[in-house]
């Protein structure tokens, strides 16, 4: 089954180019189902580039799915169109006024890691964000920031600013393969990290969280918060082959200007040559993950959609 999104959405010649099946509203109105109805609350600058990553993955399953775009209602991006936002997203407080539900609810990561939570411009609003997914959503998919920022409204678990950026390929341990989030995984895998804090894994566990993905290296990656229906990934399994790359020459050209030495991103170029093509060895485990998240949606989320948040785990026929 395809991914439902408006056909002049830059994601739907993307994807239709990458062979991935979407289809447009009037197609959509023909089949008789439910389709499964997931958010994506985006935070990040790059919108489109991240509309682009989370429909491809979640555009792969064979259920349709139909996928709404949703930002913060006061804050102002200056990397994305005024227009493109105008025409696919609905602010916050227009979906909460109204009243509608969800089966997952996406909440991406934003480029403000050196805040304190509380001085984040729009963190009260995220909160109700967090408030109204125990009531309209079935799971919430926190990512990077975004799952930090939930860990610590929930369970007032830290974020620790680390002297030097995480960046780059990481090998990762597979804690719980018996996980229906881990299915089909290997015991171990690599994730592209980009990021300047960390949450450690003593107090994520000392929360009642449980680590299903960890590296010795850069520490926790994937925690599954059952009390609150939800998954945290503090990595990016999202990422395209050349998003690290991006970050790379981006962070070299601010260097230019304030003078901060650059590392290059680990474990990425072949040979450590920026001149050479980076090869993606995540994508599979990307698929996988987030595949078994809407697998899991489907077998659990009540098929009446409006029972949503009554803590229904019906299994469908």
């Amino acid at each position: 089954m395809p991914i439902k999104l408006p056909s002049h959405l830059p994601a739907y010649n993307v994807l239709s180019n990458e062979g991935v099946m979407v289809m447009d509203e009037d197609q959509a109105t023909r089949q008789d189902i439910r389709p499964m109805r997931i958010g994506l609350l985006n935070l990040m600058p790059k919108k489109i580039q991240t509309e682009n990553q989370f429909a491809r993955l979640i555009g792969a399953t064979p259920l349709q799915i139909e996928f709404s775009l949703i930002r913060m209602s006061n804050h102002r991006t200056r990397n994305t169109a005024a227009e493109h936002l105008a025409e696919f997203y609905r602010p916050f407080d227009a979906v909460k006024a109204s009243g509608e539900t969800f089966d997952g609810l996406i909440i991406t990561g934003a480029p403000i890691e050196h805040l304190p939570f509380e001085d984040v411009d729009y963190w009260q609003e995220l909160c109700e964000v967090f408030d109204w997914t125990q009531t309209n959503v079935h799971s919430t998919f926190g990512v990077c920031w975004g799952g930090m920022a939930m860990a610590h409204y929930f369970h007032g678990v830290k974020k620790h600013l680390l002297e030097s950026k995480l960046f780059g390929c990481y090998r990762h341990m597979n804690f719980r393969p018996q996980s229906p989030y881990l299915r089909g995984f290997s015991d171990d895998l690599t994730m592209p990290v980009s990021r300047w804090t960390e949450m450690r894994k003593d107090e994520i566990s000392a929360a009642g969280l449980d680590i299903l993905l960890h590296s010795d290296e850069v520490g926790p990656a994937l925690v599954q918060d059952s009390k609150h229906r939800a998954l945290y990934i503090f990595n990016h399994l999202e990422y395209d082959s050349n998003t690290l790359g991006e970050e790379y020459q981006r962070d070299l050209a601010s260097n230019q200007i304030e003078g901060a030495e650059i590392a290059l991103p680990v474990n990425y170029y072949p040979q450590d040559d920026p001149s050479k093509a980076p090869s993606n060895r995540w994508r599979s485990h990307a698929h996988l993950l987030y595949g078994n998240w809407v697998s899991e949606l489907y077998e659990t989320a009540p098929y009446d959609i409006s029972k949503i948040g009554q803590e229904s785990t019906d299994r469908r026929g």
